[in-house]
């Protein structure tokens, strides 16, 4: 007798198909989404109705087997598979993809889920985003671009927006000093005088008169020296409000920068003569030269005469004329060019000179000269030493630093193989001073002191740049985000964090690509990339479906067979209930 039973058994049957059908469907109308997971639907059989359990094997019969029907097919489940999609190349290294089982943190309305779509770009406000608006989550750096791990926060990359400049602090020194050359007995000599054979004297009645036999001191005031030009007249050679400006005096071959030095009441010739000396950037405290001559600027108290001596080496040799010194009023016109100079000795000694560029913490590009005097030969070896100088010091003139530089019977360099120098940058705004390591042996780059036919010396490598602007950023396998700056460097601009679940099929699966943990995920395990599991990050590409699209087929066929079965059933009960009220007519 036909059973009402198999009519909801073949219903079961199609209900159970039917939904086979929409996860099939959903996967292969995914079959082009990036980062999406495949689905599988499971079945499984009702609860039978059991007539009867069976019996177990007597002494007279065998047993027999339960007797049950079945009540047709239930969903059991589904089940996601989780395994990577291939990473396909994008071409833009912003697209991330993720090559292990960890997922990328996103900010959704406060809400922390996860995805593995990297199609990640920054908004207007410079933050990395997903498709949708997501903050990407990650770790931050500091204001030295180191990463700070531990707290979650959303990545900021400020293109076109963050600038920065590094400030030198190592420069790389190469060459030949020729060992053969001539040891530097001498330096450049010039005296300072009023009028030819005549030095300065001071005025009758002076405040701070000299003490006889001298006729000028150091102590004497600037105001009270007569102008020799009218001896007897009591007219005072410079008068409070005058600039003394020195510019066009040559040092070797290259012209020193300008300098000026505001003449008041209280200024004295020591003064004035320090303030020489440092514009002329002479060396006065390394002891005398050779000759027994002491560099630095000098009175002679008897005769009135400033004298002034340089250093040894022929690229310390000075050029000035009376032309070089003149004298300003107030109003910018011309006073006078009150010195007659005098040249009386040239500097002597195997030297070379060279410049280069550094950089302070603003990115100021600031010339620094060095030279390399011969100073002795001995038994041991050779003694070279070195002057450094730049026309950016904001204090106490060009002098930056000097020492010596000793290298063995082979010319190779004993030491010290780096030196320090020091640039005061005061009142510019940048860090002062501005502190860099000369170094003479170092990556490769070596100065050496072999015979040759001239000295040679050159920069080859310092670390500081100008201003930079962030041109472009990247990110590699373990999510350090590096930005590009237009000035060539390269600088940490925060990390991708990756997320881990002990069971990832758990998670609860919500649209655009994201997911937020489920009751048999586990919670987040948070973390950089390759670390515990999570894989690395794979710029320049995106993870596509994981879908097979040939699989997805063949089980459309059978769900669709299986679909078209569970009808036949129904239609077949159908008929036998016919055929039994037919009986009844």
């Amino acid at each position: 007798m036909a059973s009402t039973s198999s009519l909801f058994i073949g219903l079961s049957g199609l209900n159970a198909n039917s939904r086979n059908i929409d996860v099939i469907g959903n996967n292969i109308a995914n079959v082009n989404t990036n980062g999406f997971k495949s689905g599988r639907l499971n079945f499984a059989n009702s609860l039978s109705r059991t007539i009867s359990e069976g019996s177990s094997p007597g002494s007279d019969s065998g047993g027999s087997n339960p007797t049950q029907f079945g009540q047709g097919v239930t969903v059991a489940g589904t089940q996601r598979n989780m395994s990577d999609g291939a990473p396909t190349g994008t071409g833009d290294s912003r697209d991330l993809a993720i090559e292990g089982s960890g997922f990328f943190i996103v900010e959704s309305a406060d809400d922390q889920l996860y995805t593995r779509v990297g199609s990640f770009r920054t908004d207007r406000d410079d933050f990395l985003t997903s498709v949708t608006g997501d903050y990407v989550m990650g770790y931050t750096v500091d204001d030295n671009f180191q990463i700070q791990p531990g707290q979650l926060e959303r990545l900021n990359i400020p293109l076109g927006a963050l600038t920065i400049a590094e400030a030198t602090t190592e420069v790389n020194m190469s060459g030949n000093l020729d060992a053969s050359g001539t040891v530097g007995s001498t330096g450049s000599m010039q005296t300072l005088q009023g009028t030819t054979g005549t030095g300065f004297s001071l005025v009758a009645g002076a405040t701070t008169p000299a003490t006889a036999p001298n006729v000028l001191e150091t102590t004497s005031l600037l105001a009270e020296i007569e102008n020799p030009v009218s001896p007897g007249s009591g007219t005072p050679l410079f008068t409070a409000g005058q600039t003394i400006r020195v510019d066009g005096v040559e040092k070797g071959t290259q012209i020193l920068g300008a300098a000026g030095y505001l003449v008041d009441a209280a200024s004295t010739v020591q003064d004035f003569m320090d303030f020489l000396s440092d514009t002329l950037g002479l060396q006065t405290t390394i002891g005398t030269n050779p000759d027994g001559s002491q560099p630095g600027v000098a009175l002679d108290p008897l005769t009135g005469e400033i004298s002034v001596t340089g250093n040894t080496g022929d690229v310390n040799g000075i050029t000035m004329t009376g032309e070089d010194i003149r004298v300003f009023n107030a109003d910018g016109s011309l006073a006078s060019q009150p010195f007659l100079v005098t040249e009386t000795g040239t500097a002597t000694g195997e030297s070379v000179k060279t410049a280069f560029t550094v950089y302070d913490s603003l990115g100021t590009p600031l010339r620094v000269d060095v030279s390399m005097v011969l100073e002795s030969k001995t038994n041991t070896g050779t003694t070279w030493r070195y002057y450094a100088e730049s026309p950016d010091d904001t204090l106490g003139g060009p002098r930056i630093g000097t020492g010596t530089v000793s290298f063995d019977n082979f010319g190779k360099i004993i030491g010290p193989e780096s030196v320090p120098l020091v640039l005061d940058r005061d009142g510019t705004g940048a860090a002062s001073p501005l502190t860099f390591n000369l170094n003479f042996n170092s990556d490769g780059d070596q100065v050496t002191s072999l015979t040759d036919t001239e000295s040679s010396l050159f920069s080859t490598f310092q670390d500081g740049v100008q201003i930079g602007t962030l041109s472009s950023y990247a990110v590699g396998g373990d999510g350090r985000i590096s930005g590009t700056f237009s000035n060539g460097l390269i600088r940490t601009l925060g990390q991708v964090a990756i997320a881990s679940f002990t069971v990832p099929e758990g998670l609860v699966e919500l649209e655009q690509n994201l997911y937020r943990p489920g009751p048999n995920s586990g919670p987040a395990i948070i973390t950089e990339p390759t670390q515990l599991g999570t894989g690395r990050v794979v710029s320049g590409a995106l993870e596509t479906s994981n879908v097979d699209l040939g699989q997805e087929f063949i089980s459309l066929i059978l769900a669709s067979t299986g679909y078209s079965a569970s009808a036949r059933v129904i239609r077949t009960s159908d008929e036998l209930i016919q055929q039994l009220l037919v009986l009844g007519q």
